[in-house]
């Protein structure tokens, strides 16, 4: 059974708010054990806390009235610990819950960056690369209040809540009624305002990532140079100025949702205490129940307590309705199907000789689309060179690709040594093929780093023979800080020729037995290209080759030449039998000769 080809696409958010929650609360779970300790410590905190009114009562109605001083040391002294030991459960509670949240962060982070280093190079042409930074940077770390702190301050504030409303029934249950009455419509309003920053959220997250993603490839050293050199630079600032305004106004939104219904709460909340001592005084002048000043204090700090976490629950609850729509946008990318897996039992090959089958391949990258490849029938010995020549379009660098399954066939099948590519582990897809194309890539690093990137335990003297092999440790030791000089953002301290010499370089160090190159020299002047031939020439004795050729004159020594057109074979040969049937492949070879002078 192959992975299925089928696309991505986002599930809906609605009905999906309780499986969210349960796989929110599934993060946690490796931290169950510290997790508990934190709920210990708030729970200890909240009954010290409690306790402190009733220290009090007891000063005002008993201590102080009576003239009681030893008592009344002991209960000042008491209060003076209760602040203390509350502070430092405080403390602790802090940072145990600090490094769970971070912990936590730290796994999605981990799991998107893996989930997306498992995609195949399909997700990558059709997604933005300012969205994917975006999901990683912006909705995670926008996650980061409420993942390491909002458990702690939930069971906290619910713990305080609690024990809170416990004592206040046991100093007078008909007060606690009345402090009460307004709670559900409290809770109420909170719904109301979560719901909307959630839908706020959403947006405001969409908009950073195209913001983002607008950053990444317009300020790039690319985007730089494309900017200037067609005087677009005030249009592309205008343009973010846009999206940034778009950016100004969901923000002020979000924070401004509900602000006012939140307030209303909050001035209630602290006008109880007026209306307790209004409902204890108007009691006492009707002939109800009498209240003591102690208790009545005592009451009213309770209150006052029971303001602070019932507030605070509230606020973390709109905080988690908001949050969870960055969590959802989390779980798209964990949630993304991996159309390109490793079997359950794959094959592992010691050493991998090179040989290369297309078997009838049919490669299309969705159901809608036509078939990009099409019957495709050829076989490289072990050692042999192939070469794939045609007009832009008509298939050949997904042809290539099919090989170290960059892209899966969707019909037929590759094989390496006669086993299906599908079939191999990826160590020996990685260890057994090499690629080098016309994009390449360096890092913005070292030298050296770059070189190593193939191989991290490369030695000085490996990494300068592969250099040399490549044509290009003669300009690197030439340089002020030789194989330690920076290259630069893309590479872009060093020319096209250079940058295509290092890649060469780097997968000579590699030491692969197949060797894929895609176009290697298309985008150099021809001086530059005989360098970097040269250097392509030592990389490819002795291994199997399949080169992707734009220029024909690099490829007439090719074992075997095929002609791709409209994704099928159309001509396979030498380069003097094909030229002999004066078929496409002698038309290209003409045309190729009549732009030979202009290059």
């Amino acid at each position: 059974m192959r992975p299925d080809q089928s696309t991505w696409t986002p599930s809906p958010a609605e009905g999906e708010q309780p499986r969210q929650v349960r796989r929110i609360l599934k993060l946690f779970r490796p931290y169950r054990g510290r997790l508990a300790i934190v709920g210990l410590l708030v729970g200890a905190s909240s009954l010290v806390t409690v306790a402190t009114p009733f220290l009090l009562k007891e000063t005002l109605d008993v201590a102080i009235p009576q003239g009681r001083t030893g008592l009344l040391s002991l209960l000042a002294l008491g209060m003076i610990l209760s602040a203390v030991v509350t502070g430092i459960f405080g403390v602790l509670q802090t940072l145990i819950s600090t490094t769970v949240g971070q912990r936590v962060m730290h796994d999605l982070r981990t799991a998107v960056y893996g989930r997306l280093q498992r995609m195949s190079l399909a997700f990558f042409t059709r997604t933005r690369t300012g969205e994917v930074q975006s999901r990683i940077a912006n909705d995670i770390g926008g996650m980061q209040a409420t993942v390491t702190s909002t458990a702690t301050s939930l069971v906290s504030n619910l713990t305080s809540v609690v024990a809170t409303i416990v004592a206040m029934v046991a100093l007078d249950w008909r007060l606690t009624v009345v402090s009460l009455l307004l709670l559900p419509v409290f809770v109420w309003i909170s719904r109301r305002v979560g719901n909307e920053r959630k839908k706020i959220a959403t947006q405001r997250q969409k908009q950073m990532a195209a913001m983002a993603a607008t950053v990444t490839e317009s300020l790039s050293v690319s985007g730089i140079l494309l900017g200037r050199t067609m005087g677009r630079g005030d249009s592309l600032t205008k343009a973010f100025e846009a999206e940034s305004d778009s950016l100004v106004d969901l923000e002020v939104k979000s924070n401004m949702a509900g602000r006012w219904r939140m307030s209303v709460i909050g001035i209630v909340m602290a006008a109880m205490p007026a209306v307790i001592y209004w409902a204890a005084g108007m009691a006492l002048q009707f002939g109800g129940p009498s209240v003591s000043i102690g208790t009545l204090v005592a009451f009213v700090s309770l209150q006052q307590g029971l303001f602070r976490p019932t507030v605070s629950l509230l606020s973390t609850g709109v905080q988690i309705q908001t949050s969870l729509a960055l969590f959802q946008r989390i779980f798209e990318y964990l949630d993304l199907p991996i159309d390109i897996t490793e079997p359950e039992r794959p094959v592992h090959l010691d050493q991998v000789k090179g040989e290369i089958r297309f078997e009838d391949v049919e490669f299309r990258y969705d159901d809608k689309s036509g078939p990009i490849l099409e019957g495709i029938d050829i076989t490289v010995p072990a050692g042999g060179s192939l070469a794939v020549v045609g007009p832009t379009g008509s298939g050949k660098s997904t042809l290539s690709y099919l090989v170290p399954r960059l892209y899966d066939v969707t019909g037929g099948r590759v094989t390496l040594d006669g086993v299906d590519v599908r079939d191999l582990d990826f160590d020996t897809l990685a260890r057994g093929i090499g690629v080098v194309s016309q994009e390449t890539y360096l890092f913005h690093a070292s030298v050296a780093d770059n070189l190593r990137f193939a191989r991290p335990d490369a030695t000085d003297e490996e990494l300068q023979a592969a250099a040399r092999a490549a044509q290009i440790h003669d300009h690197i030791a030439s340089l002020p800080d030789g194989y330690d000089t920076v290259v630069g953002e893309r590479g872009h301290r060093f020319s096209g020729g250079e940058k295509q010499r290092l890649a060469i370089a780097r997968t000579i160090l590699r030491d692969p037995p197949v060797l894929i190159l895609d176009e290697a020299t298309s985008a150099l002047d021809t001086r530059t290209e005989y360098a970097v031939q040269e250097a392509i020439d030592a990389l490819s004795a002795n291994r199997t080759t399949l080169t992707i050729a734009h220029r024909l004159s690099t490829i007439r020594g090719a074992d075997q030449i095929v002609v791709l057109d409209s994704g099928r074979a159309v001509e396979r040969g030498t380069h003097e039998e094909l030229l002999e049937r004066e078929g496409r492949y002698a038309a290209l070879v003409h045309r190729d000769a009549e732009l030979e002078p202009t290059r």
